[in-house]
């Protein structure tokens, strides 16, 4: 089998409708392309809002603060809108999108499953469960109370993950009992949770669901920073496997007849995913159906190569989180839709379309 062959084969359960860019040098074009659509989206997404500001004031704050910070424009309202508001929120929109996209595309291929996700291995519902136990206990892995949330969200991601896998591994299993036990983990978190939330006063209850809701208004340089963080040491990870997993597509025993060891591959990508994902959540709050629509989207643009996979799926990513938040604070300003909600409404008629129309393993 020539090694060209499987770069660009899927299996048959990842697989959808070609919209493909053919050639390799059209990818790379659509990708820079798609890179500035997402600048230009982001300077727009700073303009509005309940104080409107042009797209050249927006774009002149930002060459100011860049360039000659405590310049004279430093000093205007429109500035401290853009730097201190507006463009937190909109490159935290980014960078969570892309990490969320990118996470997707790594989990749905070492599981080969088109409707996994991170969420599906439980980091979502563990998430919520360590912010609820902040909230109502009190009690977290850290004693700073601005900080308790956050961490114990993350903290309770990575251990969902590892108990996954330590199920999965227990029996041996391939793809299809980490999905069973990411499930598993999922629904007793979630349960947990609940509880947590029964038992709750109603001022605590408020904040819990606010969190599940999730959303971008307490944006920073400092969590910017942190999830970026986090997206630039897990990225590259996922990256370096790109071959890997196009010839993972192929099964397992094709993989593994050409030295590729499944397994630790796929150790590696889901922990980097989950690492990532934890990341954004404890500073977001749960926002889903991003890691699942951005994949599925990049690959009917740019086919199943994850050399040009996992770059678009960050590229959409950004762009579906960033269009969910500016479209979830301008609909109904001065009011906000919280902008998991947004997401929500966008990814529920996709995830129904996707059961609908996947291919059925038949047998």
């Amino acid at each position: 089998m020539k090694a060209n062959a499987i770069a660009q084969s899927a299996p048959a359960e990842i697989k959808s409708k070609p919209l493909k860019i053919p050639g390799r040098r059209k990818k790379w074009t659509a990708l820079l392309f798609g890179g500035g659509i997402v600048i230009i989206a982001s300077i727009c997404a700073a303009a509005l809002g309940s104080v409107t500001i042009s797209p050249w004031e927006v774009f002149s704050s930002v060459w100011e603060g860049l360039v000659r910070p405590g310049g004279v424009l430093s000093e205007s309202l429109e500035y401290k809108i853009v730097w201190d508001i507006r463009l937190p929120r909109a490159v935290m929109a980014v960078v969570a999108g892309m990490g969320l996209a990118v996470s997707g595309v790594a989990i749905q291929s070492v599981l080969r499953n088109p409707l996994a996700s991170p969420f599906t291995v439980g980091v979502s519902s563990a998430a919520g469960f360590g912010a609820a136990m902040a909230v109502v206990l009190e009690f977290g892995i850290t004693s700073n109370p601005k900080t308790m949330v956050a961490s114990n969200a993350f903290f309770f991601s990575l251990v969902a993950v590892l108990f996954m896998y330590a199920l999965a591994s227990s029996k041996k299993g391939g793809p299809t009992m980490m999905v069973l036990a990411g499930i598993a983990v999922m629904y007793l978190f979630s349960a947990m949770t609940t509880l947590l939330q029964y038992l709750g006063t109603e001022s605590e209850l408020a904040q819990v669901v606010y969190w599940l809701f999730g959303s971008l208004t307490s944006a920073d340089w400092g969590r910017i920073a942190f999830v970026g963080g986090a997206l630039v040491i897990s990225l590259p990870i996922m990256m370096w496997f790109a071959w890997d997993l196009n010839v993972m597509a192929a099964g397992d025993d094709v993989a593994e007849s050409l030295g590729i060891r499944t397994s630790r591959i796929r150790l590696i990508c889901v922990t980097a995913s989950a690492f990532l994902t934890a990341a954004i959540i404890c500073m977001t709050g749960v926002i889903g159906f991003v890691c699942l629509v951005a994949p599925h989207m990049a690959r009917l643009i740019l086919g199943s190569d994850h050399r040009f996979l996992f770059p678009g799926a960050a590229i959409i990513g950004a762009l579906v989180l960033l269009s969910a938040d500016t479209l979830g604070r301008t609909v109904v300003s001065p009011l906000e839709i919280p902008v998991g909600i947004v997401t929500s409404f966008v990814g529920a008629p996709l995830f129904l379309y996707l059961l609908l129309s996947s291919k059925q393993d038949k047998g």
